[in-house]
């Protein structure tokens, strides 16, 4: 497994596993604290697993976290899902950019989403699975959401959207979520 920064997002990267395949399929390490430890993130600091699965079209985020922010690490293990991050941290040198992926059970590529980003995705196939590793306990009182058609972002979602959450179809602009967190 090997870790690659994101330049679009500080503090973010991919890590890419090595699968070893055969006439029976594939075996693939997905996650490797030594690896993770290496680019200077603390392997035992992600405490939460979870697993979403989704339909073709469905869209989940613009998601963050209030207060400390939440960082994790991001897994499509079946299926593929295009997948955002925004940096909505006022103090990163990558402030608002945004960074775009395809996630699948195919290339097994985790995500490091850091603490203060935004995050969302949108499923490419039908099942699409995503795993999230997190490093604190979800506390849905700290729940931000963004619009995921906000036209400061501007994100190319690739297919039209089948399904999302209330929550997710009623969220403010970037611009008033900035404000009433106070970014």
């Amino acid at each position: 497994m090997k870790a690659t920064i994101v330049p679009e997002i500080t503090g973010a990267y991919v890590f890419q596993p090595t699968p070893y395949a055969d006439e029976r399929g594939f075996f693939s390490r997905t996650f490797d604290a030594d690896v993770v430890r290496s680019v200077g993130l603390d392997p035992d600091a992600f405490i939460q697993d979870s697993v979403s699965r989704s339909g073709r079209g469905v869209l989940r985020g613009l998601h963050l976290r209030s207060g400390a922010g939440e960082a994790k690490l991001v897994r499509c293990s079946y299926g593929r899902v295009f997948d955002v991050i925004v940096d909505l941290r006022p103090d990163s040198p990558t402030y608002r950019e945004r960074a775009f992926f395809e996630l699948s059970d195919e290339t097994q590529l985790t995500l490091y989403v850091p603490a203060g980003c935004a995050h969302g995705f949108q499923a490419l196939t039908a099942p699409a699975d995503v795993s999230y590793r997190i490093d604190r306990p979800h506390d849905p009182a700290e729940d931000v959401t963004i619009a995921y058609d906000d036209p400061e972002l501007n994100i190319p979602w690739p297919l039209p959207v089948t399904s999302m959450s209330r929550r997710d179809r009623e969220a403010p602009s970037l611009a008033q979520a900035l404000k009433h967190e106070g970014r």
